[in-house]
């Protein structure tokens, strides 16, 4: 039986798998519906209400796709509805979000020195704020201003900073730009979930019930997921910034972010007008490259992290004392600084590495005790880290790493165990 450590990272890969799996679905679906219905032309077929037509050639087939201004007479016996990669995507990413962030609360959730908050009251403000976006976008749609569709989307973007800048405040830089990213997903999913699928149900109604159904919700439907289509490439970005350090490792990360969303648009923007048949607006990549170099030279001016001696004086948290405390710490402590520290530094050693890989630092006891898991399972389980063994770390020194921290997980009580097994 593999010890906790490892079921749980390999829980967090099945999640996270299905999670990338159903969101590539979505993403396709929004990507070619919008493209299919923004290049349709002037249809062939003399049948009333169809609005358009595009011929597409695909695996050596052709296909003939018609799409009617409202609906068809009659509702055909074989209809396929596109709406479980959206929940999928949402749930298994909730899913992840518990796993990583609210059981590792302690680790990648609270930042002690923004906000001193108990894991649950962490938790709470995790899971309560998503919701607030889609409650004041839905309003602003029924308010009117889906009549004015760059208004709405230029409230949304300020509404999305706010929530970024209220997020740094209290929680850590990679939380910031997760939650974000699940701020954003949540009002996408409930796009999908409480405006999309029952306005296509009411027309599906109509047409049973022998009904002509109203265009207004067809109408409706459609520039809410024209929203979601400009909001889909951010939201992809913040989903994999936990790997680039240099993106949330920074005072300026919630302003990143948003340089992030306006990216995404131009880049939307320019693929939406291609598919209309408009003359392409190159100008969009001009304005996407100057944003990333703006990009580019805020994660270098504000990468932070504590000091040296700062690292040395943090007071160590139950879990970690406990771990400090078990036989064989010592040894692997000498291991990590002799075989890991030259990268994973605050001023690196390591020719090539400029910063800390993942902005993980392991210089200090307060460090190595912080990053428990990640030694054993880079360097201790496996043989990921170093890269290429580059600093010649031998077989007896991983085996003195599984053997301290399996120790140490023995001697952990329950929910210290949890939390140590859901750091990533």
């Amino acid at each position: 039986m593999s010890d906790l450590a490892t079921i749980w990272d390999w829980l967090g890969f099945a999640v996270r798998w299905l999670h990338v799996i159903a969101a590539i679905a979505w993403i396709g679906d929004s990507f070619y519906f919008i493209a299919l219905d923004l290049g349709l032309r002037p249809s062939t077929d003399r049948r009333e209400g169809v609005a358009g037509e595009e011929w597409q050639v695909h695996g050596g087939g052709f296909y003939q796709m018609k799409k009617f201004t409202v609906a068809p007479r009659e509702l055909p016996d074989h209809l396929v509805w596109f709406k479980w990669q959206s929940y999928t995507t949402w749930l298994s990413g909730a899913a992840l979000l518990a796993i990583v962030y609210w059981v590792g609360a302690e680790l990648y959730l609270i930042d002690a020195a923004k906000a001193d908050l108990a894991p649950w009251q962490a938790i709470l403000i995790s899971a309560g704020s998503l919701t607030i976006g889609w409650l004041v976008y839905d309003f602003l749609c029924k308010s009117g201003m889906a009549m004015r569709p760059t208004l709405l989307m230029v409230l949304l973007f300020c509404l999305l900073m706010a929530m970024g800048w209220g997020y740094s405040q209290i929680f850590t830089g990679r939380a910031m730009m997760l939650h974000l990213g699940a701020f954003t997903a949540t009002i996408m999913t409930a796009n999908v979930f409480f405006i999309i699928m029952p306005n296509q149900r009411i027309v599906v109604a109509d047409l049973k019930a022998g009904r002509t159904p109203d265009a207004k919700y067809g109408k409706i439907a459609k520039l809410r997921s024209t929203h979601n289509n400009y909001l889909t490439l951010p939201v992809l970005f913040l989903m994999l910034s936990n790997h680039y350090p240099l993106a949330f490792a920074t005072e300026y990360a919630w302003i990143i972010a948003g340089l992030v969303f306006l990216m995404g648009v131009t880049i939307r923007h320019f693929f939406n007008t291609k598919h209309m048949g408009k003359p392409w607006p190159w100008w969009t990549w001009a304005v996407t490259a100057g944003l990333f170099v703006l990009v580019m030279w805020l994660s270098t001016a504000g990468l932070t992290h504590d000091s040296h001696e700062e690292a040395e004086a943090a007071a160590l948290t139950p879990r970690q004392e406990i771990l400090a405390a078990v036989e064989g710490f010592d040894e692997v402590e000498s291991i990590v600084l002799g075989r890991c520290s030259m990268c994973h530094a605050r001023e690196t050693a390591y020719e090539g590495v400029p910063y800390a890989p993942k902005h993980i630092l392991l210089e200090t006891r307060p460090d190595i005790l912080r990053a428990a898991r990640q030694i054993y399972l880079q360097a201790g389980v496996s043989e990921a880290m170093p890269p290429a063994n580059v600093s010649w770390m031998e077989p007896e020194e991983r085996a003195a790493i599984r053997a301290w921290y399996r120790a140490g997980m023995a001697g952990l009580p329950l929910p210290y165990r949890l939390a140590e097994a859901a750091a990533q």
